[in-house]
């Protein structure tokens, strides 16, 4: 399959070299385990200087090496839960879902309707692609209407992930068209400042799963709540469970920030993409807003 960086359409090559540079020191980051690796050896291990690996890495992610790799200690989800826990009624009180910025964006969406969800995608024309992200390659997916399908394959690998977004369509009609997602791509990882009109999503579920997304969507950058909230705020407090699975079913992961979900306990809880993976996305959002 054919990759596509997302600033590919501004030929912005030393963004991209930089953009590739930071994926890979996160990966190193997040393969030691919480042992904190010295700015050295960090830098010698991606072929730079120490003192332009700091300017480069400083400049992507707002805050140094050092101070990054403290975001993604293990015990980081337990401090956000403590210090920068969401109220959902708040925040959808505040008019903030599903017409609120997200991730530096202004975010637009619409849902299927019940009738279409349950036709599989039938008559829908996706489009599909793979981009590099500071989480690993990305499999994008979209109608016309708006992206449809976000999913990392750092964890699962490239098939694998294609394979778990396309399913969830089974009679939609499938094509390779990364030119028709970039813009949409771009202004989701904030890429190049913004673009106009903002990242477009066509969510496609089942209407408990959208009211669920919905509640997602609210949870400001940086911050997170608990699943048990998230029940309690769509109205139905005992189905904790359910929810979880809604949430695992999210199919526009780091735009609808299923990530930002944890367990009561402070634990991470699951991750459809691979926990390391959303370790390094809720470290990324909290060394950004302290920055």
């Amino acid at each position: 399959m054919q990759q596509a960086g997302f600033r590919d359409m501004t030929q912005d090559q030393d963004a991209r070299y930089h953009y590739k540079v930071i994926a890979r020191a996160i990966a190193e980051i997040d393969a030691a385990g919480g042992e904190r690796i010295a700015l050295e050896e960090l830098a010698a291990r991606l072929g730079m200087s120490a003192a332009h690996f700091q300017r480069v890495f400083t400049q992507w992610v707002g805050v140094s090496p050092k101070r990054y790799q403290q975001y993604l200690a293990l015990g980081h989800a337990r401090h956000l839960l403590a210090e920068r826990f969401t109220v959902l009624e708040t925040a959808l009180s505040s008019g903030l879902s599903g017409t609120g910025r997200l991730h530096d964006l202004f975010l637009r969406w619409e849902a299927m309707t019940p009738g279409e969800y349950a036709q599989g995608g039938a008559g829908l024309e996706i489009a599909w692609g793979w981009f590099e992200s500071p989480f690993g390659p990305t499999i994008v997916m979209g109608t016309a209407r708006g992206l449809c399908g976000m999913g990392f394959a750092a964890e699962m690998g490239t098939q694998a992930a294609f394979d778990d977004l396309a399913r969830r369509w089974p009679r939609a009609r499938f094509h390779e068209d990364p030119a028709q997602l970039a813009p949409w791509v771009q202004a989701a990882f904030g890429g190049g400042g913004a673009v106009e009109g903002g990242a477009a999503l066509h969510l496609i579920g089942a209407p408990f799963q959208i009211k669920v997304w919905e509640a997602l969507l609210s949870i400001p950058s940086g911050q997170v709540t608990t699943y048990s909230e998230i029940a309690r705020v769509v109205g139905n407090p005992k189905a904790v469970r359910a929810v979880g699975t809604a949430v695992g079913r999210n199919p526009v992961s780091w735009l609808i920030p299923c990530h930002r979900a944890i367990a009561k306990s402070g634990g991470l809880g699951g991750y459809h993409w691979g926990l390391p993976v959303k370790r390094a996305m809720l470290a990324w959002e909290a060394a950004r807003a302290d920055a």
